[in-house]
């Protein structure tokens, strides 16, 4: 599977951005896809899950309510909708796949996913 994100940009808090993944490759066994992001001098996190074949979506503490992550399987697209966003969202994002189906204690565990995007920059200023 082939990830490529795009959509980055700079924004002042409280405005909005729109992250892309342009999926392609054999994805018949792609059972969840993610957002994960890595601030300067910090681990990289899981940002939000979804399921690929169903309605579940798992999000971080930090951005429920205001993220939204979604799945165009048919255009093999995956989006993160981000609104309302802090200085504290600043990072380089990055969009991910996974075989195995997410789940509360496991989605954000980066080890669960073998394929990575390159990442896009998001900077939010105050």
């Amino acid at each position: 599977v082939q990830l490529v994100e795009s959509g980055g940009g700079s924004v002042q808090a409280g405005g909005s951005l729109r992250l892309s993944c342009d999926v392609s490759g054999d994805t018949s066994l792609t059972n969840s896809m993610a957002w994960f992001r890595q601030a300067p001098g910090k681990e990289r996190e899981g940002v939000a899950s979804t399921y690929t074949r169903g309605r579940k979506s798992l999000y971080a503490d930090s951005v429920k309510g205001r993220f939204t992550i979604s799945i165009n399987s048919a255009r093999n697209l995956l989006t993160l909708q981000m609104n309302n966003l802090k200085p504290e969202d600043t990072a380089m994002y990055y969009c991910a796949s996974s075989r195995f189906v997410p789940y509360d204690d496991d989605w954000f565990i980066e080890g669960q996913y073998n394929g990575w995007g390159q990442g896009t920059q998001v900077t939010v200023s105050s």
